[in-house]
């Protein structure tokens, strides 16, 4: 179902966030008529921070206005002519507010198509018990949801409360002044006769009585009234520090922990519009509170009664300073991280972002933001509130932005798009550690005041106890005036981005991206920087390698139960094929990127990391099809192959070199007929496949028949080899062609070879290659292969210098008459 229609079925709350959706910038009249157009626009594959995604949002700018225009053309009738004025209009509108900036265009559908999805599939889950996704999302979202609404029963129930506080006190200063009036008169009896003064007396005296005695009990109501007052807005605060807490603590920390995981290839961490709705509205409850807050301190200092309230408002006040700062410097994020391998002297952006800055009008005087690279050192320090201010490890060109407000979608952020570390201050090494081991991070920084002005009406009442039975008021109103009474909570708020690792040569890239995988998939929350586990168990590697390579590949495809078995054996030199057995093994990460695999003069990250290179650049579409077995090593390749009928072969990564890949087949031993070998060709590396395609190479070599366990080569293969050349030639130039040919003569069932594939390896001359690279094959040795790796066999090699022994002490004569015969 479209996302409209189901958009259109939303009720309440969730109807009301669509419909605030939409307005000037977009009207909703455009998402109704369009839907269908708008929804099959490829909004997602442009990069907002990318300014050459510019020209491809005009386009989209373009194409919408042409539609609308189309749909107004299209309208009949009555009613049509009104929709053809109105949709006309649309489009004027659309193109004079997006025509100069187009990609703010994209933003806007973006923020609208994301907002709605979640609005509708929350909707659905909600009406679904059962169908909702795993971990329990909708229940999270409405136990936060019910907060919110009981927050604001308990801010509608203490404004109601309060404005009776105020009316009774309104009223308890009118009963006041009356006593005082009465007051004036019994002192104004002195010039009366004595025979009406008696009488006047006496009925002044008795309603003064009445009254004071009603002030004193009104005086200990209004104080009762205020004590409630507060109690209740301590209740209130304690429920937004808490909801506070589930939704900055738990959410917004799932959400960095998500960002985290993306860095190594894990789904994406979802967008910030649900959090920064949430944060707005506790930012309006915290503000709404602080206000009745202030209005209660105002009436306590208009009519001052003895009693604990004064200092539990002054705890009020200082509670909800602490939970409005908590929430400032706790929602200034990193919405789009700095790259985690950072090299020197290039380019690269980033994008923070403070999550109630709309709501707090912290727009209205944009604040700047500045970035700074500091070490791990220093961001200890800066976490225990050391002094670091002046304190930096290198320095960052372009590195001050000013935070811009986004009508449209309500964000405030800082898109810094042209940053550079010009250089970089390493501190002292330790150990075996290497430069790509040692961690920085981008520290984000800014600094404003939140508040605003507010008018209050100030009076000060003075309350003087005389007796336990009668309290006399003094009124005094030293100036009645409006006065400029400002909360100004001035923030510094500081965000760390995640580790980063500085390089100075691509060739350090492949040491510092294994720094940051295990940064990435093992630091708890929390932690102090950039403190990581030295050892891990097996199966949270397994995931951490998963993830990274189906990112990579960009393959559904992942890592099979085998493959990971595969791997163990390698990290752990072990020869167990059960699974099982790895369960509970640690492994350091010195064994995973500082420790040479044993015969080997690389790690096993670096073998893995090469795997993923070959695949990503070149065989994803082979890996994506299964073709690619991949993770076997020679004994297994053997195994399986020999119980294949002659020509069926599969492709295997290569044990001894990084990103290589060979392929295994079984054959004929041309030098025993009879007998049945397993061969494995050299591996190609990424070098060899800009050369010529693994496809090619493979329709070159004719004993290459069925694609384990048993499928035509053609139907795999082919679709992905080259076009055969055209025997056209306009400058006069015949334009050589590469072809792979093996040196061994194999039988083969097929009975019509292809013409041109000879006996031995051949490349023809290519005009952009000077050292053509010749594929060579071995004789083959006792253990039936013909690549040289695995383990070292001492008796072979002592078999091999025994015959080389023998043929060099030959006459020389012999060995050319038996060379030439």
């Amino acid at each position: 179902m479209a996302l409209w229609i189901q958009a259109q079925q939303l009720q309440g709350d969730a109807l009301h966030q669509m419909q605030s959706l939409y307005g000037q910038h977009f009207p909703i009249e455009v998402r109704h008529y369009l839907a269908q157009w708008l929804e099959a626009q490829p909004w997602d594959a442009l990069d907002l921070e990318n300014q050459q995604d510019e020209f491809k949002a005009k386009r989209l700018l373009d194409s919408l206005i042409q539609e609308l225009q189309r749909r107004a053309e299209h309208q009949m009738g009555e009613d049509g002519f009104l929709l053809k004025i109105k949709l006309g209009h649309y489009a004027s509108q659309l193109k004079s507010t997006y025509d100069l900036c187009p990609l703010e265009l994209v933003r806007c559908v973006k923020h609208i198509l994301y907002t709605e999805q979640r609005l509708v599939q929350v909707a659905s889950n909600a009406s679904s018990p059962g169908a909702g996704p795993v971990d329990g999302t909708p229940q999270r979202y409405q136990q936060i949801n019910q907060t919110f609404e009981e927050l604001r029963v308990m801010m509608q129930d203490t404004e109601n409360d309060l404005r009776k506080l105020q009316h009774s006190q309104e009223y308890f200063i009118i009963q006041y002044q009356e006593s005082l009036r009465i007051q004036a008169q019994l002192s104004s009896l002195s010039s009366v006769a004595p025979a009406e003064r008696v009488q006047r007396e006496t009925s002044l005296q008795s309603r003064k009585s009445t009254l004071e005695s009603w002030l004193t009990r009104e005086a200990n109501t209004l104080q009762k009234y205020r004590q409630e007052l507060a109690e209740k807005y301590q209740r209130t605060l304690t429920l937004l520090r808490k909801q506070q807490a589930l939704i900055v603590d738990d959410e917004l920390i799932q959400w960095k922990r998500r960002q985290q995981l993306a860095g190594n290839g894990g789904p994406a961490e979802g967008g910030l519009d649900m959090l920064q709705a949430w944060c707005e509205k506790l930012a309006d409850l915290i503000w709404q509170n602080r206000q009745q807050i202030r209005r209660v301190e105002h009436l306590t200092q208009q009519l001052p009664i003895p009693g604990p309230t004064e200092e539990l408002l002054t705890e009020l006040n200082a509670t909800v300073t602490d939970i409005i700062s908590a929430l400032v410097t706790s929602t200034f994020i990193i919405e789009k991280q700095p790259p985690q391998v950072l090299k020197t002297q290039t380019k690269f952006s980033a994008t923070v972002r403070l999550l109630v800055g709309g709501k707090l009008n912290v727009h209205m005087n944009p604040p700047q933001v500045k970035a700074t690279i500091i070490n791990e050192q220093q961001a200890k320090a800066l976490l225990k509130n050391e002094n670091t201010r002046n304190d930096s490890s290198g320095e960052i060109l372009n590195n001050n932005c000013v935070m811009e407000y986004h009508q449209t979608t309500g964000t405030l952020s800082a898109h810094f798009r042209t940053m550079s570390l010009k250089r970089i201050k390493r501190s002292d090494r330790r150990g075996a550690e290497s430069v790509t081991e040692e961690k920085f991070t981008v520290l984000f920084e800014s600094k404003f005041s939140v508040g605003g002005n507010e008018l209050v009406f100030h009076v000060k009442v003075k309350i003087y106890c005389l007796a336990l039975s009668f309290v006399e008021f003094l009124f005094i109103v030293n100036s009645v005036k409006y006065i400029c009474d400002e909360l100004v909570v001035l923030c510094l708020v500081q965000t760390l981005s995640l580790p980063v690792v500085v390089i100075v040569h691509g060739s350090q890239d492949n040491n510092a991206t294994a720094t940051v995988l295990w940064d990435n998939a093992f630091s708890e929350p929390g932690r102090v920087p950039f403190v990581v586990p030295d050892k891990i168990v097996w199966p949270q590697l397994c995931e951490a390698l998963n993830m990274k390579y189906k990112s990579e590949v960009q393959s559904d495809r992942g890592l099979s139960e085998d493959n990971l078995v595969f791997l163990a054996q390698k990290a752990f030199s072990s020869s167990s094929n059960n699974s099982e057995d790895y369960v509970n093994m640690t492994i350091t990460w010195s064994q995973f990127n500082r420790e040479s695999l044993p015969g080997r003069n690389f790690t096993f990250w670096q073998w893995f990391d090469g795997v993923i290179e070959l695949m990503k650049k070149h065989l994803k579409s082979h890996w994506n099809d299964g073709a690619i077995l991949g993770f076997l090593n020679k004994q297994q390749a053997q195994d399986m192959l020999m119980s294949k009928t002659n020509g069926t072969f599969l492709l295997r990564f290569s044990d001894s070199e990084i990103g290589g890949i060979t392929i295994a087949w079984v054959a004929e031993n041309p030098n025993k007929p009879g007998e049945r070998m397993v061969w494995n060709l050299m591996p190609f590396t990424t070098r060899d496949f800009s050369i010529r395609s693994l496809a090619d190479r493979i329709s070159d070599l004719n004993h290459l028949l069925f694609l384990y366990p048993s499928q035509p080569k053609d139907e795999v293969f082919s679709r992905y080899c080259t076009p055969p050349n055209s025997k056209a030639v306009g400058d006069g130039y015949v334009k050589p062609e590469i072809k792979q040919v093996v040196k061994v003569e194999f039988s083969s069932p097929n009975p019509e070879p292809s013409p041109g594939n000879s006996s031995f390896i051949e490349h023809a001359a290519s005009p952009t290659i000077s050292q053509p690279h010749n594929f060579t094959i071995y004789p083959p040795m006792n253990d039936s292969m013909l690549e040289t790796e695995g383990e070292f066999d001492l008796d072979d090699t002592m078999d091999m210098a025994r015959q080389v022994e023998e043929f060099l002490s030959q006459p020389m004569e012999s060995q050319w008459r038996g060379q030439q015969s």
